[in-house]
């Protein structure tokens, strides 16, 4: 099963760090934010911390540890899996995770870039490892409630 999820861990990965790339290579320009359609944005942001900004001031080094330990779990969780949708969402989280570690090694934070808001609410903004990282959970949560045996007699 880890060829199925070292896939999702790729792609995901992949698509991260080359947009994270692009939207560096733009900062000045989208330093204000950019309108792609009524509720989405393309902004350029920095996060010293976690999801939502939450630790902000811990060191990258510590923060990266951290998420390291998480990898190495779930790396050998997507090696013992038996299910294709476990493989792949373990390779969905250590694909978005390793992203995020990457920048904080590099950069000493995290590139942000996806705002999505309503009126004058804006969620934090974000980026395609987040997305992998909340697909790959998704996936978890929600695999067990439809995958299960069927009960026709």
């Amino acid at each position: 099963m880890i060829r199925r999820g070292g896939t999702a861990l790729s792609i995901a990965l992949i698509v991260d760090q080359a947009t994270k790339i692009a939207i560096r290579s733009q900062a000045e320009q989208l330093a204000g934010g950019i309108t792609v359609i009524p509720g989405f944005n393309l902004v350029f942001s920095r996060n010293e911390g976690v999801a939502f900004g939450l630790f902000t001031g811990a060191s990258w080094w510590v923060l990266s540890l951290f998420a390291g330990a998480i990898c190495v779990w779930l790396l050998y969780t997507m090696a013992i899996a038996t299910k294709k949708a476990e493989a792949v969402a373990a390779g969905l989280i250590v694909g978005g995770a390793l992203g995020n570690i990457i920048d904080r090694i590099r950069l000493g934070g995290v590139t942000d870039f996806l705002d999505f808001y309503v009126r004058d609410w804006h969620w934090p903004a974000f980026n395609f490892a987040d997305v992998a990282v909340v697909c790959g959970v998704a996936l978890l949560l929600l695999y067990p409630l439809v995958d299960r045996p069927s009960t026709k007699s």
